[in-house]
């Protein structure tokens, strides 16, 4: 019997949001993921430093992404906001390990926002996999 299951919740271990959404929800091949912040995957705190939570933020995008059955090659955007928008260096320093290739990167867009919890930074993505 067919799975009947139209449209799939995303879980990741190492992070999860407070409310009771997933991760991300895949429908076909279509996944868009929901927030995406830089919390400490092993203790769940948030870091102090715009570094290091970007670097955990781009490692949730990572899991989650393959969690959905992908891969980071299959994101085809990204929207980062940032408390200090001016503050993009971190958020380059990891989009370029994980997508090196010029002519292979996803769209993105950055905006200014107040956030809680001590983010600094914070993200979501939409991936196409085939």
């Amino acid at each position: 019997m067919m799975d009947q299951v139209r449209r799939k919740s995303v879980h990741i271990g190492g992070f999860k949001h407070a409310n009771p959404i997933p991760n991300a929800c895949r429908i076909g091949n279509l996944v868009m993921s929901g927030v995406i912040l830089g919390r400490d995957p092993a203790s769940g705190n948030m870091p102090s430093s715009l570094e290091a939570q970007c670097a955990n933020m781009f490692v949730h995008m990572k899991a989650t992404v393959e969690a959905a059955g992908g891969s980071t090659d299959d994101i085809i955007k990204m929207t980062v906001w940032l408390k200090d928008r001016s503050q993009r260096g971190p958020v380059n320093a990891e989009w370029l390990k994980m997508f090196p290739d010029e002519h292979s990167r996803p769209a993105r867009h950055s905006l200014q926002m107040d956030m809680e919890g001590g983010a600094l930074v914070q993200c979501d993505f939409t991936a196409v996999i085939d």
